[in-house]
Parts: C-alpha cells; structure tokens; sequence
C-alpha cells in the first residue's frame, strides 16, 4: 500500500509518518495486516508535481493540510478549502478512487448552532467538499472532526497544554485565566492507532448529536473515541507534581491509559537536554552507599545499595515492611533468621545470574559482599517509603 500524508511536517503529520515507516519497515508488529510501502509526504515546501505524482500512484490518503493561525482569516478558506479542492482534483484527474481521510475540527460542528467562525466555517466547507466527492465519485471518505490535539508541537501557538508543559519544563512564566475551564483533549498516539485502524477497514463511525459523536454503525463521520475531558487546573497541577519529582523522588500515580501517563509523556519532551540528567543523594559511609532512585505513592520505593569488598549490610528486622534484594553486581550471600524461632536460610546470588531474594517480616536479615577487592551492587525494593517517624526498623544480628 502507498500512502500520501498531506501536512506531513505538521504534529499529527509528523507522528503518522513516523509510525507508518515503523510499519513499513517491520519495527511495528501490532498491525500484521498492514503492510505499507511507499510514504508519500507533502507539506508546504513540496511542489504541484511532487503532489501530482502522489495523487497518481496513492492507495490512501490522509489529508491533514491546513491552517490554524493565519496572519489574515481569508487563509482559513484557502488553506483549508482551496487545498482540498485542489487535491481531490488532482486525485480525480488520475481517475485514482483511493480512501481519502479528512482531518476536521468539532469547531465544524459549530456553525449554525452554536456560534460562527472563519475557521469553522472552512472547516465545514472541506467536510462538505469531501463527502460531495465521495458521492460522486464513488470513493471511501473518512471525516474526523478532532477535538483538542495534544502531542508534541510548537508552545504559545495552537495548543494550551504544549505552552503549559515548555513553561513548567523550562521554568518559564505563564497564566491560566480559569482554573475551572474544561477542554477535551485527543493524544497524538490514540490518533495514530485510529488512523491504522481506519487503513485495517476498523474505523468508529458516528453521528453528531449537539457537539457529541454518537457511535452508529454506518455513520457519515468517523471518530477516536478515547479522549479525556479535564480542568486546565488538572493540567497543570499536574504538571508541577511531574517537575518536582526529580527533587521528591516520588513519582506521581500514572495508571495505565489514565491522561496523567500520557500527559507526562509529553512533558517529558519539553524538558531542556540539562535536565534529561539529574543528581540523586548517596548516603555514604566506610561500609559503601545506599541511594533512593525512586518513590512511588502505593507501591514502595527503589534504592541502590553498593557494598565495599568484605562488608556485612543489615542486621536489622521488620515488622511489616518487606523487600526484595537483587544483586546485580558482584557476589553475596544473604542470611535471614526468623527472630522467634530461630531457623536460618541462606542465598548466594551474583550478578552473573539476576535472582529476587525476599526479605521476610519476622525475619532479620543481612548482605554479605563474598569479594575481597570487588563491590557488590544490589538493587533493592521496599514495599513502603521510609518514614523516619516510623521507619519498622530494628536492629538484630542474624
């Protein structure tokens, strides 16, 4: 299959392509039955023949050209109609019925109900532009009306949470005029997977009710069902909770497909190249290090322990908290006894072979480094933070 991807260098562009190549060239192995071969990508700086030559051999295409912020508003309808025109023309002058896909705004949905604007407006216009295509012409039309995007694209241009998340990252000044404010955001990545699934025949339909897509078979638009509605208060307390975990350590609840994982993904790209690095605090003595890497609200904390040759760590009992010693590097023997009853077990571990060793409640416990010149590395998990004012620790040789 060959795919044309029009406003390829824009956000959503960008991503399209990127995973349309991992497809093509087998990185990708979701999407067995997908199989791409050539990616044509036009954008802005490509010329009439480049995209007359696309339009000819296209199996698909996704035209996600247009304008957002024009200097003036007479560019809504030229770039978001006139372009379209102009590639459907060129598609029907190749006699080439390929699936065209339309990237719209629920801005669209706007127009005669609920308020007017030159975007909108254009917007609607290409919708209908589209679907009268597809009539006529016998070809599969497939219109997005996309909310809010967020992915990684230009701050202080189109997107409120790509200017939140530079400005958290980069400790840079900005407003949020309403805390309360909602807004319906689609991640780049869900859009991506709707996209394949649109190549695959596997696409939502809908029909609009008001400003809401309703799922029906048959539907004359399309839809990503998987959005997430939030307070920009949301966002960016949210965002504060990510830049501060390289100082707490403690990394904030990020469920599975929850927005919050997805939302600190994309922080994360904003961050300057200093701040990909960070320093944690090695508590040192004569015996090696212990250093905490990690917090986490519900499940514990990770620390690094580094031994010196000779060194016995430990010697201490729990209550209730519990761990999981992994050497990683070196050699060891790890002793517990159970403090009422006096039974013994013993582990030599090395990290030649990466074993989980589990330090029982009830149970005083220790680690050996066996070398005499080596240091022992061990990767350790408690099941608690430490609390100082309660830390379950006490002291007990084994």
């Amino acid at each position: 299959m060959n795919v044309l991807v029009t406003g390829a260098k824009g956000m959503v562009g960008r991503a399209l392509v990127d995973n349309l190549k991992n497809i093509r060239d087998n990185k990708y192995r979701t999407r067995p039955e997908l199989r791409i071969k050539g990616i044509y990508e036009y954008d802005i700086d490509s010329t009439d023949e480049q995209l007359e030559d696309y339009c000819r051999k296209a199996d698909f295409v996704f035209n996600l050209a247009g304008v957002n912020r024009p200097k003036d508003n007479a560019e809504f309808m030229q770039g978001n109609f006139g372009f379209g025109s102009k590639l459907l023309d060129m598609l029907k002058k190749y006699e080439n019925k390929a699936p065209v896909m339309l990237s719209s705004s629920v801005q669209a949905t706007l127009i005669g109900r609920y308020g007017e604007s030159d975007y909108g407006k254009s917007k609607l216009a290409g919708e209908e532009l589209f679907f009268r295509y597809g009539e006529e012409n016998g070809v599969k039309v497939a219109v997005y009306r996309f909310p809010n995007l967020m992915g990684h694209s230009r701050p202080n241009y189109n997107s409120a949470v790509s200017t939140f998340c530079n400005a958290v990252a980069n400790d840079l000044p900005f407003t949020v005029n309403d805390r309360s404010a909602t807004v319906e955001l689609l991640y780049i990545d869900d859009l991506v997977e709707a996209m394949f699934d649109l190549l695959e025949g596997k696409e939502k339909r809908c029909e609009y009710d008001g400003l809401r897509p309703v799922e029906r078979a048959g539907g004359k638009f399309c839809y990503v069902p998987l959005t997430y509605t939030v307070t920009l208060g949301e966002i960016v307390d949210l965002l504060q909770e990510f830049k501060a975990q390289h100082d707490s350590l403690m990394m904030p609840s990020i469920p599975d497909g929850s927005f919050a994982k997805k939302l600190y993904s994309l922080y994360l790209t904003y961050l300057p190249t200093a701040a990909f690095k960070y320093p944690l605090k090695m508590n040192t003595d004569h015996r090696g290090s212990f250093t905490t890497v990690m917090k986490t609200l519900d499940s514990g904390q990770f620390s690094v322990n580094i031994s010196k040759p000779g060194i016995t760590k430990g010697q201490h009992w729990h209550n209730s908290k519990w761990e999981l010693f992994i050497v990683v590097a070196g050699r060891a023997r790890i002793e517990e006894r159970n403090i009422h009853t006096n039974e013994k077990v013993s582990f030599e571990v090395s990290g030649e072979k990466i074993e989980a060793v589990h330090m029982i409640p009830g149970w005083s416990h220790n680690i050996i480094n066996l070398s005499d010149s080596e240091p022992l590395v061990t990767l350790m998990w408690a099941n608690e933070v430490f609390d100082s004012s309660h830390p379950d620790t006490f002291h007990e040789p084994v």
